[in-house]
């Protein structure tokens, strides 16, 4: 069995109250799918843009000897 891959979308939107959020990230497997999912989190709210976010991991070792995750 394949495992399906998710991607992480950043959205800009505004809410109906007229609040604008920056770089909501939602996973999904493609655009539309985060998009629904953005759409049934924030009902009524206006996609301003969107476009695929990147994240990236690196591994440095503590002064413990023991790994740590980064992200940014």
């Amino acid at each position: 069995m394949q495992a399906s891959a998710t991607r992480r979308f950043a959205f800009r939107i505004r809410t109906r109250a007229g609040l604008v959020v920056e770089n909501l990230q939602i996973p999904g497997r493609s655009a539309a799918d985060a998009e629904r999912k953005v759409q049934q989190l924030y009902r009524d709210c206006v996609i301003l843009e969107n476009h695929s976010a990147q994240v990236e991991a690196s591994v440095s070792v503590s002064p413990s000897g023991g790994p740590q995750r980064q992200y940014g």
